[in-house]
């Protein structure tokens, strides 16, 4: 599982997931590597660097995924085009069946919904008391760049890119997502579905013989055209 884009918080989800907590962290150099376990299983996730003097890396970390988290952020209209004219073409070294996932995260700087703590109980689906008063915002909304409708366009031309059929794969309104690391809103349904998702694919490669990690030292087989050239 890969994550691309920059400066819109994707280090900082990881930590919320993985470590149950909020980390305002610096721009990722290179590439970072989480492992998180997920009952039997362990799940290896890269963390990808944005910045251009990493770009070419990108490509390198998304060999082989099964699952290429884009993200952006809600406030940041840039931050969703450059997901498509900067990282889209990274993912061509991605395994075939790759699923894609469009995420805007900051949530919580214009949803006030968002900006509500997520407790452990609200993790393990415990019944919550009723609210029958909206609580006011703990801080002022921001105006938001990018609404879903904009993601879920975006999920569409990501498939059309990798040559896919729409109604063949899963639908845009189940693979875009909006979060907030620094509440932890709607995070563990981010990384949850995506794990639901890509386990039965990496499973049956397994029972197959197909190995289900990737190495990123062996160098890769050039692709040809139809003339036989490499391109």
């Amino acid at each position: 599982m890969v994550y691309l884009n920059m400066n819109v918080g994707k280090t900082s989800l990881l930590h919320r997931y993985t470590e149950r907590k909020f980390k305002d962290t610096i721009s990722t150099v290179g590439g970072a590597f989480f492992l998180k376990q997920w009952g039997p299983y362990n799940i290896s996730i890269w963390d990808t660097a944005g910045r251009e003097q990493f770009h070419g890396l990108g490509s390198m970390y998304c060999r082989g995924a099964a699952a290429v988290i884009l993200t952006y952020d809600v406030t940041n209209w840039q931050s969703l085009a450059e997901l498509e004219n900067r990282f889209l073409s990274l993912t061509d070294t991605a395994n075939t069946d790759c699923i894609f996932a469009i995420v805007g995260n900051k949530a919580d700087l214009t949803d006030a919904l968002a900006q509500e703590p997520v407790t452990e109980s609200e993790r393990r689906d415990e019944p919550q008391p009723v609210v029958t008063c909206p609580t006011p915002p703990a801080t002022p909304l921001q105006h938001k760049q990018v609404s879903r409708e904009d993601a879920m366009a975006l999920y569409g031309r990501v498939l059309r890119y990798k040559g896919l059929e729409e109604k063949a794969c899963l639908p845009a309104d189940r693979m875009c997502f909006e979060t907030s690391a620094k509440t932890g809103y709607s995070v563990d349904a981010l990384f949850e579905t995506l794990f639901e998702l890509v386990l039965p694919s990496i499973l049956k490669k397994r029972s197959e013989g197909e190995s289900a990690t990737v190495d990123l030292e062996t160098p890769m087989e050039p692709k040809r055209t139809k003339a036989g050239c490499c391109a």
